[in-house]
């Protein structure tokens, strides 16, 4: 470097592809690029769920009772927002103790939220419900979310655990020997017990991959609350400087949302 030359040169690490921009314009691409990311996900749910029901026209639906701790969950993470919204007008008003300790609440519901969702999953897992994962006889591995022999084996109780539906009507079931008989056939003549295995459920693979994508999603909300906060003790995030905690606390909020859309989509829509 030319000894005339006093341009600092950036620190090892510490990068930043945004130096040098007007601080509106550097503001503005950070948002923008955080709304990039959050359409793209919104169209890759659309996608799977879309594919999901296509896949099921004509199929017999398993319809399943939402665990108890699944729904706090549900309260958990929407009322989540109110601290992360509050931690972000406490930076703009320059008080930044107070915006870390709504950023610390935020988390402290995104850990109680985890610890629901484990449990509720739990829960489904215990009675025969959730997923399974079944071994085919070519080695591969099948993923299915509510088998129904691993539900009418198991102790999950037809009608208040879960009902079967064909185009919104239930299944006849009766609970002494496992028999499912088609809705009109009110006097349990005919089993069809084989038919409803082999063709309900069959593209739950993209379920699967939904609840994938949403437990890496929570993973990385926490991890981001995690690295706003040192940044706010460090007093990289500032009065002056508070894009960083915009675009957190609008991923959290898109978080939160996109749950209750899986969670509907789960438990209430089918």
């Amino acid at each position: 470097m030319n000894s005339t030359d006093t341009t600092p040169e950036a620190p090892i690490g510490k990068i930043d592809v945004f130096e040098g921009l007007d601080p509106a314009v550097r503001e503005r691409t950070k948002k923008m690029l955080m709304y990039f990311i959050l359409f793209a996900v919104v169209m890759l749910f659309a996608g799977f769920t879309s594919a999901y029901i296509v896949s099921n026209v004509g199929q017999y639906w398993v319809h399943i009772e939402a665990p108890r701790d699944l729904w706090i969950s549900n309260v958990l993470i929407l009322l989540s927002s109110l601290p992360m919204w509050l931690s972000l007008r406490s930076m703009k008003q320059g008080n930044t103790q107070a915006s870390f300790i709504f950023l610390a609440i935020t988390f402290a519901m995104g850990v109680a939220f985890t610890v629901m969702q484990l449990h509720g999953w739990g829960h489904l897992q215990e009675k025969g419900m959730g997923w399974t994962v079944d071994e085919l006889a070519s080695g591969a591995k099948s993923y299915r979310w509510n088998s129904i022999d691993n539900l009418v084996k198991g102790p999950a109780e037809w009608g208040k655990d879960y009902t079967i539906t064909q185009d919104g009507v239930p299944l006849n079931f009766r609970p002494s020997t496992g028999e499912i008989f088609a809705p009109d056939d009110v006097l349990m003549v005919r089993d069809i017990s084989i038919d409803v295995a082999r063709t309900s459920n069959s593209a739950s693979g993209y379920l699967y991959i939904l609840i994938l994508i949403h437990i890496f999603h929570l993973a990385l909300g926490l991890a981001y609350l995690v690295v706003n906060g040192i940044r706010i003790l460090k007093g990289e995030i500032h009065p002056n400087d508070t894009v960083r905690l915009h675009t957190g606390g609008v991923y959290w909020h898109f978080l939160g949302l996109l749950w209750v859309y899986l969670f509907a989509f789960l438990f209430l829509v089918h």
